[in-house]
């Protein structure tokens, strides 16, 4: 069956006035604090582009592992994935903000600092860009793919484009783990470019794949209450549970490991990261940051009861999504701003953000079939229920 989803115009009225929040939130900042004002500009690009990367890993992973239960769904990371021609168009204009993030790109601290010397064949401004396009364009070349293939499908049926589909997902795979952490490395890891950890590009990944999940949810949960996805049932927010579930596991390991390591090898070129973050709000995002990401997720969707109910899922994944943005804000802010500074900027930013990734995916959820037509695990996922 063929469901076309229509974009509401109070939806789109609503987006257009978040973008234009955001706008007027940037311009108003580049006035007043320009640096906190690219110290936002970053964030929220960074956020919303690993939301796409985190969709892009879905569903390829869905495609290796042959999944059945999630290919009613696929057109909903299909929609977050379509975010990514639009972020690198945004990370480019990143370029009239490096001198404000990145202290490697200040010419009197390269002359003084061996060690900038030492990476600047690696950290400058040409290179870093040349390595952004190439990352946006291997992303948006492979994501594209299995997007053609899976219109195609929906057109001609058979399981020629589930085979290509799923050859390219394994592509796309390493492609994005690689890239992914050269990228976390890059605009990111970077803002503090006497820091070292090998475990930093693991975490953010896998925070992308973690507040992807939930979002995938999230809008597959909306949708099914204005009257889509009518086979949702309890068994696939079950399924949608086990990923955030398992996510929030990993994301939980991945920092106590980098954590721990640290602490106990207690070389300064590593340890001053979280020195420096060890006292006032920053340490209070610290165990905000695990509580939110880890031990709620942990906690509240262990039990099948809870992980099969919209009304406990929704305010879990509302809590992540809180808990990606204060875990970016307490990586960037120490590092740039210097001062844990929230107020209107903040608010405002990350609101036109939200309003152009909304717009840009509800946009894509009604360029084909909500629910795919020729899937070949189509009627699994339909009746799927354990």
């Amino acid at each position: 069956m063929e469901e076309k989803f229509v974009v509401p115009q109070k939806f789109k009225l609503l987006t257009y006035a978040l973008i234009a929040i955001g706008g007027i939130s940037l311009l108003l900042g580049f006035f007043l604090d320009s640096q906190r004002a690219w110290a936002n500009y970053l964030l929220n690009n960074f956020y919303f582009v690993s939301l796409a990367i985190g969709a892009a890993f879905f569903i390829a992973i869905q495609y290796v592992a042959q999944a059945g239960w999630s290919a009613a769904f696929k057109r909903v990371p299909e929609a977050m994935v379509s975010y990514l021609p639009v972020a690198g168009i945004l990370f480019l204009l990143l370029f009239f903000g490096m001198h404000s993030l990145y202290h490697w790109t200040h010419e009197d601290a390269l002359q003084t600092d061996a060690l900038l010397q030492h990476k600047s064949p690696y950290l400058n401004t040409p290179f870093f860009f040349a390595r952004v396009i190439f990352f946006f364009g291997a992303w948006i070349l492979l994501t594209s793919a299995l997007r053609k293939f899976s219109v195609k499908e929906d057109l001609e049926g058979g399981l020629n484009y589930f085979y290509k589909s799923e050859w390219y997902s394994r592509v796309l795979i390493f492609v994005l783990a690689l890239t992914f952490s050269l990228f976390a490395v890059d605009a990111i890891m970077s803002l503090e470019p006497h820091w070292f950890s090998t475990l930093f590009a693991g975490k953010l990944f896998i925070a992308a794949v973690l507040h992807a999940s939930t979002v995938i949810a999230l809008i597959v949960i909306i949708l099914h209450n204005r009257g889509h996805f009518e086979m949702l049932n309890q068994s696939h927010l079950h399924d949608f549970t086990r990923y955030i579930f398992m996510a929030s596991i990993v994301w939980g390991y991945f920092n106590f490991a980098e954590f721990m390591l640290i602490w106990y090898a207690n070389i300064p070129e590593e340890t001053f990261f979280f020195v420096d973050r060890w006292h006032g709000a920053w340490k209070f995002l610290f165990y905000f940051n695990i509580v939110v990401n880890w031990a709620i997720p942990f906690v509240v969707l262990m039990p099948r009861m809870t992980s099969r109910s919209k009304p406990v899922m929704v305010p879990v994944i509302i809590l992540l999504m809180i808990g990606q943005y204060t875990e970016l804000y307490y990586i960037i802010w120490p590092a740039t701003v210097h001062a844990a500074k929230f107020g209107w900027m903040e608010i405002g930013t990350f609101l036109g953000f939200a309003g152009l990734f909304s717009l840009v995916v509800a946009n894509a959820l009604t360029k084909a079939s909500l629910v795919p037509k020729n899937h070949p695990y189509m009627a699994e996922s339909v009746a799927h229920h354990f």
